[in-house]
């Protein structure tokens, strides 16, 4: 009995030395899962940004912006969006959904609606209501995105605890990043001279949470009707073109378009709030309206993983004004990186440094002005959709013998009278190649291809893979045209975007913070690859219809 009681001593004491062993190895566990998710998700898109940006400005860069993002974190050098269109809604879905329009369905800003017979808005939504504005403006919802978003997924994943905030000057560019189930998607009541209010809609909503009331009736956004001069002396822009020619939009009020710029005397003539958003001050008022959210909502303040999204808009409207050569386009990316540094460093006061995730891209890149690149020799022009209809309708009529059979040109597809061409007997893919066969010939078009071979082929590479990741079998049109490199549809003032030609395609991928490895690529990677990266990083599932794949080697 002596002896027993020693060996029982010792074996409770084995055990109960495993037991403590066991409970502070479960502790050590549960902090360290507790540590591997970022509090805080910052996904930044910059409208119309080109990689190039990134290079050629880097000596007016300074410490903090986007110089902390490529020593900090990780570059991503060869990116390219994957598809046709490239526009700002088909951009900003694509970049969340980790796939392309073909399966979330944003096939344009606008697109026409072969149902309803007219142009529909990508973020349209006439069955809510607007909140903080009247405006037709605030009738907006993620409706027409038919995939979810990484966003969705980690609210799914948190039992919908993480918060998904989205916020952008546009709506599009606020709402389709957010996702199906945010929060709150918040845009700035600009158009048609609305109120200068960040505004959403009841989709989200019933009424502005209260830190969003006081900063509407703050005077912050009116503080940004000042003059915009170059922040630098504007002959130390030598990265950009004369800063006097006939390239680029003139303001009214204006007779040239050159520093400096008086938006108080100019607001009147151009739009009135409109002039912030077509200025560096938008990026300026979203940065303020950002942090003012990070407070307001108390993101990043606990272990469940929130997600802030963020599109800079004033880019691509000054980008589109005054175009790819112009000191207002230096301009604002020299104050656009001191308004990074700017919330970074709240990121790092609120959340805490080593507690947050971003990445930084762009929804497309932009094209040289074509007037710009004629005065250079290189091939460039404008065309007309006026121009093209009339020739295409006298090709109808004479093979045809009737007339009617064109419902819509846009986006650089033509919807055909599906009805007409049944009544008539006619074959639809027969009319559909026939016009194809036609239009080919024409002196703007550079390819041109049918529905039918678009549903019917599989093109691997090329244009033709390009134009075949942003076909929606439901909402595409019959056939689909590619204008030339270079040429534009489009005022023969500033510049645009939408082709698949790398001016297009190639834009910024920057990751840093948790979870994120130093380093940088010239590896190509995809726009669709960045949904899934992030959804690794947080151990969730992918988006429903994501078809890009995880950048491992960004990922620590």
């Amino acid at each position: 009995m002596k002896k027993i009681i020693p060996l029982l001593f010792i074996v409770f004491l084995s055990l109960s030395c495993k037991a403590q062993v066991s409970t502070e190895a479960s502790k050590i566990v549960k902090e360290e899962v507790a540590s591997v998710n970022p509090k805080l998700v910052v996904a930044i898109v910059i409208d119309q940004m080109r990689y190039d940006y990134l290079t050629r400005f880097e000596s007016k860069y300074g410490e903090g912006g986007f110089k902390r993002m490529i020593e900090e974190g990780f570059n991503c050098k060869n990116n390219h969006f994957n598809y046709i269109p490239t526009y700002t809604g088909p951009g900003h879905a694509s970049i969340f959904t980790g796939t392309t329009p073909s399966n979330h369905g944003i096939i344009g800003n606008d697109w026409f609606d072969k149902t309803f017979g007219r142009s529909v808005n990508c973020v349209e939504d006439n069955t809510v209501e607007p909140i903080g504005t009247n405006s037709n403006d605030g009738r907006k919802s993620p409706k027409r995105m038919v995939v979810t978003t990484f966003t969705d997924e980690n609210r799914l994943a948190t039992q919908m605890r993480g918060k998904t905030i989205g916020i952008s000057i546009k709506h599009r560019g606020a709402i389709l990043p957010a996702g199906h189930t945010a929060n709150a998607a918040y845009w700035f009541d600009y158009e048609h001279n609305g109120l200068g209010n960040w505004i959403s809609s009841t989709y989200y909503m019933k009424e502005l949470p209260n830190w969003v009331k006081d900063f509407n009736v703050s005077n912050i956004t009116e503080s940004y009707f000042k003059v915009w001069d170059s922040f630098y002396d504007i002959n130390s822009y030598t990265e950009s073109g004369s800063d006097n020619n006939d390239f680029e939009r003139v303001f009214r009020g204006k007779e040239t378009p050159t520093f400096p710029y008086d938006l108080n005397k100019l607001k009147d003539a151009n739009g009135n709030f409109k002039i912030i958003a077509d200025s560096p001050y938008g990026n300026n008022l979203t940065t303020d309206f950002t942090i003012a959210a990070i407070d307001g909502e108390g993101l990043g303040q606990d272990d469940i993983t929130d997600i802030l999204t963020v599109s800079y808009s004033s880019p691509d409207k000054v980008g589109h004004d005054f175009g790819v050569n112009s000191k207002e386009i230096e301009d604002i990316y020299i104050r656009l990186d001191k308004d990074l540094k700017r919330l970074f460093e709240a990121l790092d006061d609120r959340v805490g440094k080593g507690e947050y995730t971003v990445f930084l891209t762009s929804d497309h890149g932009v094209v040289n002005t074509p007037k710009y690149l004629q005065s250079l020799k290189i091939p460039s022009g404008y065309y007309t959709t006026k121009e093209l209809k009339a020739e295409l309708n006298a090709f109808i009529l004479e093979e045809f013998k009737t007339t009617g059979l064109i419902r819509n040109m846009s986006n650089n597809q033509i919807f055909l009278n599906r009805k007409k061409i049944k009544d008539l007997g006619l074959d639809l893919t027969t009319v559909q190649q026939k016009i194809v066969d036609e239009i080919i010939s024409y002196k703007d078009i550079y390819k041109a291809y049918s529905a039918a071979t678009m549903s019917n082929n599989s093109f691997p590479s090329g244009v033709e893979h390009l134009l075949q990741n942003g076909y929606n079998q439901k909402r595409s049109g019959d056939i689909l045209t590619v204008p030339y490199p270079g040429h534009i549809y489009h005022r023969k003032k500033g510049t645009t975007h939408g082709s698949g030609f790398t001016y297009d395609t190639h834009v910024p991928l920057l990751f840093f913070g948790k979870g994120i490895k130093h380093g940088q690529t010239l590896q190509k990677t995809i726009i669709p690859d960045i949904a899934p990266t992030i959804s690794a990083l947080l151990g969730i599932s992918f988006p429903s219809g994501a078809s890009g794949q995880p950048l491992k080697f960004v990922l620590e």
